[in-house]
Parts: structure tokens; sequence; C-alpha cells
């Protein structure tokens, strides 16, 4: 009996044993669960959060092209407005030269003519038969006010040049 009581006792223990580890185990593994869903929804949290973030970024980056765009736009059209403001005054610069020259060599005939007519009056009438046109345009008495007016021609008139 003492041994049957044992024998009990011992399969009795060995039963609470394999009982306690069974929910020992149990306990473990919903410990570890809760762990792995709370690691798993960490996870989860951590990438929307990161993804949010690739997001703002995206639509920053996004935002700086056409702001980008933006001003690229208005420097070309900045830079073709002042090409075009070069042109014509690179056109009316190059008239005013023309100008200039035509000018400054009728200066030197009438100068040469002014020089002629008080040094000798036959020579001078001499020079007024070689350019009469000019002599008659800047001595009539109606064209006497234009003379110190400049010919000014515009961009568009020397394309056609």
């Amino acid at each position: 009996m003492i041994t049957d009581t044992l024998l009990r006792m011992t399969n009795l223990a060995q039963s609470f044993s394999v009982a306690f580890l069974y929910w020992f185990y149990v306990f473990q593994e919903a410990v570890m669960d809760r762990k792995k869903r709370k690691r798993m929804l960490s996870n989860r949290e951590s990438a929307r959060r990161s993804r949010m973030r690739k997001q703002k970024k995206l639509s920053d980056l996004i935002a700086e092209v056409n702001q980008l765009k933006k001003e690229n736009s208005q420097i070309l059209t900045v830079l073709s407005i002042t090409t075009r403001r070069y042109s014509t005054l690179e056109a009316q610069n190059f008239i005013l030269k023309a100008q200039l020259m035509k000018l400054s060599s009728e200066l030197q005939y009438f100068s040469k003519m002014s020089h002629n007519i008080t040094s000798n009056s036959f020579s001078s009438n001499m020079a007024l038969c070689d350019r009469p046109h000019l002599m008659e345009s800047f001595t009539s008495s109606s064209n006497m006010g234009y003379i110190s007016q400049l010919i000014i021609a515009s961009a568009e008139d020397m394309l056609y040049y």
C-alpha cells in the first residue's frame, strides 16, 4: 500500500508537473504572442510613418520642381525680352553710326566749301556745282529749322537693308 500510495503520488506529481509545464508553455506562448503582436504593430506603425515621410518628401520635391519650372519660365521670358531689346538697340546703334558717318562726311564737305568760299569765290562756285542738291537742301529757308534734327529709323526698318 505504501508503494501504491507512493506510486499514485508520483503519478499525481508527474501529472501536475505535465499540467504545470503545459500551462507554463501556453502562458509563455501567450506572452510571446502578445510581444510578437506588439512588435508587429510597432513595425506597421513605423512603416506607416516612414511611408508618410516619404510621401511628404515626394510632395515637397514636386512642389519645388514646379516652383523651379515657374522661375525658369520667368527667367526665359526676361531673357527673351532682353535679347529683343538688345537687337533693337544694336540696330539703332548701327543706324546712328551710319548717320554719324554721313553727317561727318557732309560736315567735312561743307567745311571745305566754307573754307573755299572765304578764300576764293571762283572755287566756291565750282564746289557748289559738285553737289548742288546738298547746298540747296541746307541753304533753303524752309529747311533751315531741320538741319540739327537727326533721322532715326526703327529696328524693323533695319531688317530690310
